[in-house]
């Protein structure tokens, strides 16, 4: 009888509690999302079903048994987060990857769109004073509010920095807007526009020179490491990654970059913020509020960047489409094509996509700027 009775306490559906009932079904939901409507499936996929496994009590996989306070026996997602996740290492080789991916000649062509990127920042402090309001310390208010950023390996970086007992939700919501950003942004972009404006067409870009893109990287990297020391993780990973692909001398290395390293830290990512997903830490008030919070930092982000935009086409005679501004956020390449979209919708002949990316690709860069200013003020 006594073997019996130990032998049902080691089954897992008998210490299934009403938490982990729900954290599956959450799991479960973002599974549905990421197959059924390719809601950033590269990463919403892998993070909800490992949010599902973690919800299965006595599996091992993550829930660690503590001897003197200490792990003693780490399962494997115990291991991918606190060795890839927590020490940093998986967040700077995707700025890496994002690098050998990112075409900067927008910004070299028309450098002035680089103050777009930096206007769309708003959205980071309005959504930071909002969490305060709402009772969330500093550390954690600016963990949520550089969801306003659009970029999540940033907002994974600052909030295993400087609040890790809210990642998995800063995590989720910085990847499930990134994956609404044809939702969320055209609305906000049509009430601060008029038809007239959205209609602006914008001179053709310059050519800009293989020598100029290989010292941005070169310069960005030295200018912000100087400006802002930390920052230089995240812009020096970014640069490097950068550099290996305009300088032509090592495709191998920048295949392996945008594709093969890509792919595997992609997953390491997504296991490593699923693995945070247990009932007991993401079922909280809390939790709510920043994924609502990240919906105010998103759209503010949005407002701010357009809002900026016109104020430069006011200053340029109108020779600037303020739906650029949008594009601050740095949702690469999704709010250029948004943008790009609305246009083509008044004018099926005007084609800003390349204006979009300039202020598009400067949002990483203000994004990493804005994290590194926390870090330094906060960390």
């Amino acid at each position: 009888m006594t073997s019996f009775v130990d032998f049902l306490s080691t089954m897992g559906l008998l210490h299934l509690t009403v938490g982990n009932i729900i954290m599956i079904a959450v799991g479960l939901t973002l599974v549905y999302l990421a197959i059924r409507y390719e809601m950033e499936p590269l990463l919403l996929l892998p993070i909800g079903i490992t949010a599902v496994l973690v919800n299965l009590p006595l599996n091992g996989i993550a829930n660690c048994p503590t001897v003197g306070g200490l792990c003693s026996h780490p399962g494997l997602l115990d291991i991918v987060y606190h060795y890839l996740i927590k020490t940093e290492i998986v967040p700077l080789l995707i700025f890496f990857g994002l690098g050998a991916m990112t075409d900067f000649g927008p910004l070299i062509a028309d450098p002035k769109t680089a103050l777009l990127g930096a206007a769309a920042q708003i959205g980071v402090f309005v959504a930071m004073l909002t969490a305060l309001a709402l009772g969330f310390n500093i550390h954690e208010a600016a963990s949520i509010g550089i969801i306003g950023g659009a970029d999540g390996p940033t907002t994974i970086y600052l909030t295993t920095k400087l609040a890790p007992q809210i990642l998995a939700a800063t995590a989720v919501a910085a990847y499930s807007y990134m994956s609404l950003v044809p939702l969320i942004q055209p609305p906000i972009i049509k009430a601060l526009t008029t038809p007239e404006e959205r209609r602006i067409r914008m001179e053709q870009l310059r050519p800009v020179s293989k020598r100029e893109k290989i010292l941005f990287p070169i310069v960005t990297m030295i200018v912000i490491g100087l400006l802002v020391p930390s920052a230089a993780p995240l812009i020096g990973m970014l640069m490097m990654g950068n550099l290996f692909r305009e300088s032509g001398v090592v495709p191998r290395l920048t295949k392996a970059a945008q594709e093969e390293l890509m792919n595997i830290v992609t997953i390491f990512l997504g296991l490593g913020v699923g693995s945070t997903m247990r009932a007991e830490s993401f079922l909280t008030p809390q939790t709510l509020m920043i994924l609502g919070l990240g919906i105010v930092a998103f759209a503010s982000a949005t407002a701010g960047g357009v809002l900026f935009g016109k104020l430069m086409m006011k200053l340029s005679g109108g020779r600037i489409n303020p739906m650029i501004g949008a594009a601050g956020v740095s949702a690469v390449p999704m709010s250029a094509r948004v943008v790009q979209r609305l246009a083509s919708e008044e004018d099926p002949g005007n084609f800003i996509l390349m204006h979009a990316m300039g202020p598009n690709v400067a949002g990483v860069i203000g994004t990493a700027v804005v994290a590194g200013v926390f870090l330094a003020l906060l960390g």
